[in-house]
């Protein structure tokens, strides 16, 4: 009985260790993040969603990054949280319940998101969901709001993927 309890135990482990693997964690995305980002997906189409805890509209999207994600395995997209530190249980609590913790993630650290919103793009002014669809040579286009299946499978189109 105690060699079936300690094997039923090792399994629990394992599969609570298996499913922990296929999560990412969470950085802190600072002055030079963004930069990161495109560098480390240089020549490469790139989807950079950016959503915040407080957003229906970005809780909407997350069910179709997550169907996206599935459909498109081969693009690579990053979430990125608006939000300020304190919010990160949320977050990854958000993340969880969305099953996008095998994405890259990224939220906001500092004190200054102005300047971070800044760093991504001189003309937003910090409305939300905000998506990026960059192509291989990493021109991009900005979309604000909410998207549906059908709006964001035409802006993957454009990148050919």
């Amino acid at each position: 009985m105690k060699t079936l309890i300690l094997f039923l135990s090792l399994v629990a482990a394992s599969l609570n260790g298996a499913a922990q693997a296929d999560q990412t964690p969470i950085k802190p995305f600072v002055p030079g993040s963004y930069q990161q980002i495109l560098a480390a997906n240089a020549g490469k189409p790139l989807m950079l969603a950016i959503w915040s805890v407080d957003c229906p509209s970005c809780l909407k999207d997350m069910a179709i990054i997550n169907q996206l994600h599935d459909k498109h395995p081969a693009l690579k997209i990053v979430m990125l949280a608006a939000d300020e530190a304190e919010a990160m249980p949320e977050i990854q609590r958000i993340v969880d319940t969305h099953k996008l913790g095998n994405l890259e993630n990224w939220a906001f650290s500092g004190d200054n998101p102005e300047k971070l919103r800044y760093e991504i793009d001189p003309a937003w002014y910090g409305e939300l969901p905000r998506t990026y669809f960059f192509d291989a040579a990493h021109q991009r286009e900005a979309k604000s709001g909410a998207m549906t299946l059908e709006e964001f499978e035409a802006k993957l189109g454009k990148l050919k993927i």
